[in-house]
């Protein structure tokens, strides 16, 4: 099994065979936690008019994103985990745009099959892979706004490697640390409305899932999130 690391959309249109599309803070993390919270489906776009031209189509959905973090106007929900848990989802279509993970799951064009990753759902994702045995696995750390590396992103690569060579090395301390690196934003009194400190703790809780979700391009061009448990 080859293992390949890019980074942003253009590393998400360079990905081949089995891409894993990373974004821990927070799409992934807030994807999973969507699952979780009983979702009927989740819808991926990369634009926002396309966000609302969905709306109008699924009466009974959500809107769930960002832009420079903050929640969307006209939008239900920010790109917040913190938010999704306290949320009324059962149910509901999930329809979610983010600056970053959303737009690289549009832009794996080239990949055969298709996984949103996070910390939360690592160690399933691992296992899936191991299942499929693919000749290339692809990561995509979609990074800071997808065009500024994030330690969070790459961290999360060289975990789920790690588990896919049953490497014993541990990483708890490393997930712990990013608070004072890229998480530390998370801890700023100025934007504790659109990213809380919870925030933080929910999208760096390895393996709280046990389900990957893959994607799969829809007619229109936008990507349906089906929740597999493992």
């Amino acid at each position: 099994m080859e293992f390949d690391i890019l980074e942003f959309a253009e590393g998400a249109k360079r990905a081949s065979g089995l891409a894993v599309i990373i974004d821990v803070f927070r799409a992934f993390s807030v994807a999973c936690y969507a699952a979780e919270g009983g979702a009927s489906g989740i819808i991926a776009t990369a634009s926002v008019e396309e966000a609302f031209n969905l709306k109008r189509k699924y009466k009974n959905s959500v809107l769930v994103g960002e832009r420079n973090e903050r929640k969307i106007d006209g939008f239900d929900y920010g790109n917040s985990p913190t938010e999704i848990l306290k949320a009324d989802i059962k149910g509901k279509i999930v329809i979610h745009t983010t600056t970053a993970g959303t737009t690289g799951l549009v832009n794996a064009v080239n990949a055969d099959q298709i996984l949103a990753g996070s910390f939360v759902n690592a160690s399933s994702t691992a296992e899936y892979i191991k299942r499929i045995n693919p000749q290339v696995v692809s990561f995509v750390a979609m990074g800071y706004r997808a065009n500024e590396s994030a330690a969070e992103d790459l961290l999360c690569a060289e975990y789920i490697i790690s588990l896919l060579l049953d490497d014993k090395k541990q990483f708890s301390e490393r997930i712990s640390g990013l608070r004072y690196s890229s998480g530390e934003r998370f801890f700023n009194p100025v934007n504790i409305e659109f990213s809380p400190p919870t925030d933080f703790f929910l999208c760096t809780m390895p393996n709280r899932f046990s389900f990957v979700l893959k994607a799969f391009r829809r007619h229109d061009g936008n990507m349906e999130l089906e929740r597999i448990d493992i």
